[in-house]
């Protein structure tokens, strides 16, 4: 518990950051996430890889890049938008980095873990869940949100309020997923499966599938793009604990994190960035979680 010692002292001194953030996916989001202000410690006192990375006056973070909402880049973006970018931010900003001394680099499902065991990045945000067999080969600090699997159908339709009104009901989502196998084998859906969620999102506007079902965070971002022909319905089903990653090699990064995401908490940071993000989809930050204990 050193870092959070040292970390509210230098709270005192923090300078306050603007933020700018660009891109095609949400317009809306986009504008409200360049008026936030995210805190920037002037001179913190840190330890580990925390030090390292300060004093390097850099960072590499891994964020998807094809999740609007969440992490976006468009072909014509600077940077990535979306509420896992804009906790990059912060968590930079208890580093005494500016956005700018952030390196974005897309992160997929599948490299998420090699990129960190490799040095490839120094932290991966990209909704990326919390789990037993994930914490055996990388580190994990947080949550720092929660969601769950939930639908996306389209605005104007009142017959679906949830997945137990699924039943015959055609539902698209990634192939190979849990999302659509549970929609399959619980409530009787007709599955539809898809390369992306960009896809099935498509399948929906057209009318080939009747929803959409994956993180509700996630398509949260959909409908936050065409808010008069996409909503999110129904309360989660599942439970996906979203953390940061980091190398196993710095397990002291758990300590510096973990207090990084509780100021963001306290200060009002992270209810900013959803604001800025989730919620033009029509999410609702809520109560923030309880991070995990450094082991």
């Amino acid at each position: 518990m050193k870092f959070r010692t040292a970390r509210w002292a230098a709270v005192a001194a923090a300078a306050v950051l603007t933020v700018s953030a660009c891109g095609d996916a949400g317009e809306e989001g986009g504008d409200a996430a360049a008026a936030n202000e995210y805190e920037v410690v002037d001179s913190p006192e840190l330890e580990g890889r925390a030090a390292e990375l300060a004093e390097a006056g850099k960072i590499k973070i891994g964020v998807k890049f094809d999740q609007p909402g969440i992490g976006f880049k468009g072909a014509t973006d600077d940077v990535p938008t979306g509420f896992d970018p804009e906790m990059g931010k912060i968590i930079a900003g208890q580093l005494g980095l500016e956005p700018d001394a952030i390196e974005w680099v897309e992160a997929i499902s599948d490299n998420r873990e090699p990129f960190l065991q490799q040095g490839t990045v120094d932290l991966v945000i990209a909704s990326y869940s919390i789990t037993d067999e994930r914490r055996q080969i990388v580190g994990q600090a947080g949550p720092y949100y929660v969601t769950g699997q939930q639908l996306l159908v389209a605005a104007d339709d009142d017959s679906i309020a949830g997945p137990d009104d699924l039943k015959g009901k055609k539902v698209c989502s990634v192939t190979g997923s849990t999302s659509i196998a549970t929609v399959e084998e619980e409530y009787g859906a007709d599955p539809a499966g898809f390369d992306t969620y960009s896809e099935c999102v498509d399948q929906l506007t057209n009318g080939s599938v009747d929803a959409v079902t994956t993180d509700g965070a996630i398509l949260l971002g959909y409908a936050a793009e065409d808010p008069d022909a996409l909503k999110v319905v129904g309360e989660p089903f599942s439970e996906e604990r979203y953390g940061i990653g980091y190398s196993a090699d710095s397990p002291e990064m758990c300590e510096f994190l973990n207090g990084a995401i509780e100021n963001a908490f306290e200060n009002g940071d992270w209810k900013k960035a959803f604001d800025a993000t989730l919620s033009e989809g029509g999410g609702e930050a809520g109560e923030p979680p309880a991070v995990d204990p450094c082991e």
